[in-house]
C-alpha cells in the first residue's frame, strides 16, 4: 500500500498532474446548481497538515430540488423497503422484505410486532422504544437549513492513508448530496438504520446523504444477486460520482471505456487517465461490493471542511447522533480527551452502551472519570 501511495506522491510532486478540470477536480462550477443553496466559490482554507489552500465551498440544502428518494423501513412485514448491508450471520446486501426480517428474527433480532407492524423510529424527532426498530429520518424542510463543504481545488497526498471508519465523512456527490462511509451496524446499535435502493437516507439532522455511490449501485445489486434498482438515479458505471474530501474525484466501477480499472491501491484508487482531461490524474473507483466507496482517503482534507446549521447530526454544533442513539458520534469527546474515536466507542460498547458506567469506561481507557464526564456533558452512548 505505501510504495503505491508513494509512487503517486513522486508523480504529483514532479509536476506531472495535469491542468485542473471541473469534472476531474472541483471548482465553483462542479456541483448542481439544483443542489446549491448559494452560490459556489473559492475560498482560502487550511489542510489538515497546516499548510495554506484553496477549497472550493458548496452550501447546499437538505435535498437537492430533482432528488426523488425511498423507500425505506417497510411499515409491515407484507411491503418491501429499502436494502440494508447485514454483516451477522447470513451477511450480505438484502432488500428489507418479510424474508430478511423473518431470517433477522430467527437470529434474534425481531424488528415486528405480532401483528407483523414493523418497529419504526424518526431520529430526527424521537427515540426507539423496543429493542430492534427500524430507522427512519424525517427531512427538516426548514428554508434555513444547510450543509456546507470545502474540498481542495489543488488535491495533496498525504504522508499516510487516512482510514474510514463508520460514518466517516468521505466527500461530496455531483448532485450537492454529502457522502459517507458504512453505516452502523445492527450488532452495534440494535437498530437498523435503513438505506434506500439507491444507497441513501437521512441523517439525525434532517438531510439526505449517501452511504454508496449511487450512479453504480446497480452493479453491486447484480453482483450480490439483491432484487433491487436504483431508480432515482441514472446508472451509469464510467461516470464521476463526485469528489472525496482530499479533492480526488469518484468515478464508477469502470474505465471510460467500459473496461475495469487496473493496480487500484488499497484505498480503491489509481492514477490514469480521466475523460476529457489531459494527461493522467489520482482518482477514486467503486467497487462491486457493497459500500461500494473507498476505504480510505490517500490526500489531505481540509480543517473544518463539514457543517451544517440543523440542529443535530454530523456537522451541528451538537454534533451527536441525533435522539434515540442510532448514530453516535464520539469525535469531539474523543478528540478533547486525546484518543482514538474508536477507542472511546469500544470502550462503551464493552461497559453496556447506551447503560455503560462511566466510571468503567474511563478505568478502561486509563483516564479518569471527571475527564471523561467533562468531554461528554449530558450524552449518553
Amino acid at each position: 500500500m505505501f510504495n503505491k501511495i508513494l509512487s503517486v506522491t513522486t508523480f504529483i510532486s514532479s509536476g506531472c498532474l495535469a491542468p485542473l478540470a471541473a469534472f476531474a477536480h472541483p471548482d465553483a462550477h462542479s456541483i448542481a446548481d439544483t443542489a446549491l443553496k448559494q452560490p459556489a466559490k473559492i475560498v482560502d482554507c487550511t489542510l489538515e497538515n497546516g499548510e495554506s489552500a484553496k477549497c472550493a465551498a458548496y452550501t447546499v440544502r437538505f435535498l437537492p430540488e430533482t432528488l426523488e428518494i425511498g423507500p425505506f423501513c417497510p411499515a409491515t412485514l407484507d411491503e418491501t423497503g429499502g436494502v440494508w448491508d447485514w454483516d451477522g450471520e447470513n451477511a450480505g446486501l438484502y432488500r428489507i422484505d418479510r424474508a430478511y426480517l423473518e431470517m433477522l428474527s430467527g437470529l434474534g433480532y425481531t424488528f415486528f410486532n405480532d401483528d407483523g407492524e414493523v418497529n419504526v423510529f424518526d431520529i430526527r424527532i424521537e427515540g426507539p422504544e423496543a429493542d430492534n426498530e427500524c430507522i427512519a429520518g424525517s427531512l427538516d424542510t426548514n428554508a434555513d437549513m444547510s450543509i456546507t463543504a470545502l474540498i481542495p481545488v489543488s488535491p495533496q497526498m498525504a504522508q499516510s492513508p487516512t482510514p474510514l471508519g463508520t460514518v466517516s465523512k468521505i466527500g461530496m456527490g455531483l448532485d450537492g448530496v454529502p457522502v459517507f462511509a458504512d453505516a452502523p451496524s445492527v450488532l452495534e446499535t440494535g437498530h437498523m438504520p435503513a438505506l434506500d435502493t439507491c444507497g441513501g437516507h437521512v441523517d439525525p439532522g434532517g438531510w439526505y446523504h449517501w452511504h454508496a455511490t449511487a450512479t453504480d449501485i446497480d452493479t453491486v445489486f447484480e453482483k450480490e444477486n439483491v432484487d433491487a434498482t436504483c431508480a432515482h438515479v441514472k446508472q451509469d458505471q464510467t461516470a464521476q460520482f463526485g469528489y472525496a474530501f482530499d479533492g480526488f474525484a469518484l468515478f464508477g466501477s469502470r474505465e471510460a471505456d467500459g473496461t475495469l480499472p487496473v493496480g487500484l491501491d488499497d484505498c480503491g484508487g489509481h492514477v490514469g487517465p480521466v475523460a476529457g482531461q489531459e494527461g493522467e490524474v489520482y482518482h477514486y473507483h467503486a467497487s462491486e461490493s457493497f459500500p461500494n466507496l473507498p476505504t480510505c482517503l490517500v490526500g489531505v482534507v481540509a480543517q473544518d471542511n463539514f457543517t451544517t446549521t440543523a440542529a443535530q447530526g454530523i456537522g451541528s454544533a451538537n454534533g451527536n447522533g441525533g435522539p434515540g442513539g442510532g448514530r453516535p458520534d464520539f469525535s469531539e469527546p474523543a478528540k478533547a480527551l486525546g484518543i482514538e474515536p474508536s477507542d472511546l466507542m469500544n470502550a462503551i460498547r464493552a461497559e453496556g452502551g447506551r447503560d455503560a458506567d462511566l466510571g468503567k469506561v474511563a478505568e478502561r481507557l486509563g483516564i479518569s472519570k471527571d475527564a471523561l464526564e467533562a468531554a461528554m456533558p449530558g450524552r449518553r452512548p
